[in-house]
């Protein structure tokens, strides 16, 4: 049986509202890792997918999330 690619279409946006803020993408599979990184300054926006490669997105850093499910902010450090 032929394995498909995992097809998601969900995004999430991340504004840093400060500084330094870090956007991390961890694999999926067996063994999670990190594939990605970004650093975001104040202001900055990052429009961020879940892929057959990213399972998770970790933040790092004082940023509003919004997402399909609703919207978040991060604390700072």
């Amino acid at each position: 049986m032929e394995k498909k690619p995992v097809q998601n279409t969900d995004y999430v946006v991340i504004k840093a509202n400060e500084d330094g803020v870090n956007v991390i993408g961890l694999t999926r599979g067996t063994d999670t890792r990190f594939h990605h990184s970004e650093k975001l300054d104040q202001g900055e926006v990052m429009i961020a997918q879940f892929t057959e490669h990213t399972s998770a997105i970790k933040i790092r850093g004082n940023a509003s999330i919004l997402t399909s499910y609703g919207e978040i902010t991060s604390d700072k450090k």
